[in-house]
């Protein structure tokens, strides 16, 4: 590597130059000489290393989810704020949650550098537009929300002033990076947001190219929060998603088998108990489980917070923690569960 000369050459040339994702990956350099087969084994080496550079995480991944709930159980909202590929994977997480969970559009948003537009068409000018995100915080966002800061590089303009803002009007941050070390003239880490999670993803197999390494690494954190958050808001039942929105023929199926999965009642009575519920999974579960009617179940999710797990346990202390095999639930329905199709359809 030729040495960078000592005067003549831009601060932020410099800055940029001692990224670690901006960084040359020795493993790498001869992917324009190697067979297809060979390239495609290089990426995959490469990609394996990020499941582990997120498990080192862990720690301050846990920390955010803990932000997050206390947020949302507090009425507030989550930002994600990012430019370029990160700012595509908040939009992608944040559109995700309503179907997977049942959350309104409100409560999971995404802030692009570039807007709308840039979701489709590459707006790399955008994320320098500091002021922009800074007048898009005040609208937005207020002290009772969260945001959350997206950037592999760590030095986003957009993000970081979108995070000083945040911080600046009193909203609990969070920052995902790939990049664990502090930047020249940067704010120390503990400055920089309430909680930072820095994945050391290491150089990317094209140097620079950030949708690669360092967007898997966003992703998967930004589903660990995402889901996890879910999960402590009674919105996961064992391991099935029970406040799906049924807003296709796929997940109108996918609502009777998860009813089927956590009653182990036949398909007929499973589609018969999601239209009494209204449509809502985990209503018709409550209600299949301890064979009273809608409102009855409604009430039990109510005074549980939306847990099905506490719902059942409110009804009868006896009732499984978790979903168990069918064979297993049908013993343990209440003997004086009224059959399918009498009295409370």
């Amino acid at each position: 590597m030729t040495k960078l000369p000592p005067k003549g050459v831009p601060r932020i040339f410099d800055e940029i130059a001692a990224l670690p994702t901006e960084a040359i990956n020795p493993r790498t350099t001869k992917l324009d000489e190697v067979s297809i087969k060979r390239a495609l084994g290089l990426l995959s080496r490469e990609d394996r290393m990020v499941a582990p550079a997120v498990g080192r995480e862990l720690g301050n991944i846990a920390r955010a989810v803990e932000l997050v709930v206390g947020v949302l159980r507090r009425g507030g909202r989550v930002f994600y704020v990012g430019a370029g590929t990160s700012g595509r994977l908040g939009v992608i997480d944040a559109a995700e949650c309503p179907p997977t969970f049942g959350t309104p559009p409100r409560l999971f948003q995404a802030i692009i550098a570039g807007g709308p537009r840039a979701v489709f068409r590459a707006q790399e000018g955008s994320e320098d537009r500091q002021a922009e995100a800074r007048r898009i915080l005040r609208r937005l966002v207020t002290p009772c929300d969260v945001v959350i800061g997206l950037a592999a590089c760590r030095r986003t303009p957009f993000v970081m002033a979108a995070l000083d803002e945040a911080r600046r009007m009193g909203a609990p941050t969070v920052y995902v990076t790939c990049n664990p070390k502090p930047l020249r003239d940067t704010p120390r880490r503990a400055d920089v947001a309430d909680v930072v999670i820095a994945v050391d993803v290491g150089p990317e197999p094209i140097m620079g190219s950030t949708r690669m390494k360092g967007g898997t690494a966003e992703k998967m954190v930004l589903n660990m929060i995402s889901t996890v958050s879910m999960i402590q808001l009674g919105k996961v039942y064992g391991n099935l998603m029970v406040d799906l929105r049924a807003t296709s023929e796929k997940l109108h199926q996918r609502s009777v088998r998860i009813i089927m999965l956590a009653t182990g009642c036949p398909h007929g009575e499973a589609v018969r108990a999601l239209r009494a519920a209204g449509g809502s999974v985990k209503v018709a579960i409550v209600m299949e489980l301890t064979g009273g009617g809608r409102q009855a179940a409604l009430a039990l999710l109510a005074k549980s917070d939306g847990s099905v797990k506490r719902a059942l346990r409110l009804e009868e202390p006896g009732a499984p923690a978790s979903p168990a095999s069918p064979a297993s639930r049908r013993k343990q329905r209440p003997s004086s569960r009224t059959p399918p199709g009498r009295g409370r359809r």
